[in-house]
């Protein structure tokens, strides 16, 4: 079978599965340290959302790393649709988490200057926190559409 870049059971998706991990969990901890977060429903659903990104990238690398060490081949039908659903739902949700959680931050920091008259928010850590989510989606993006195209050729 054709070894595709970014697909189950290679380095290359593994590292990318590695990076959705790690700007995952760095996106979901800088979100959680931020005072005040909780407030906003938007944060919190950032939250909930790169929480579920980083369990089903965590669970992949970890097939990855199984499949590599034991030389399995992961690409078959029931395994291949598996991964892109769950790509695909968890790129929506990553998507929704990282617009919704802009937009409220694009609201307050520009457009009303909530973040200037009231110092104690936290809002350089909120636009770090998206930009690393929307790191996270263009990732889960590029495996969605390896994932994509393994189906549509096994």
């Amino acid at each position: 079978m054709k070894e595709i870049i970014g697909g189950p059971g290679t380095v290359s998706g593994l590292l990318l599965r590695i990076g959705q991990c790690c700007f995952a969990a760095a996106s979901l901890s800088i979100m959680a340290s931020a005072i005040g977060f909780s407030s906003y429903t938007s944060f919190c659903y950032l939250i909930a959302s790169m929480g579920l990104q980083f369990l089903w990238s965590f669970g992949l690398a970890c097939l990855d790393i199984y499949a590599l060490r034991g030389k399995k081949d992961l690409q078959n039908p029931v395994l291949v649709s598996l991964f892109v659903v769950g790509d695909w739902v968890t790129a929506m949700l990553s998507l929704a988490a990282a617009c919704s959680s802009a937009g409220v931050v694009i609201l307050y920091a520009r457009d009303l200057n909530f973040c200037k008259i009231h110092p104690d928010l936290p809002c350089s850590r909120y636009e770090i926190s998206i930009l690393l989510a929307f790191i996270t989606w263009l990732q889960v993006s590029i495996s969605s559409h390896v994932m994509l195209w393994i189906l549509a050729s096994v």
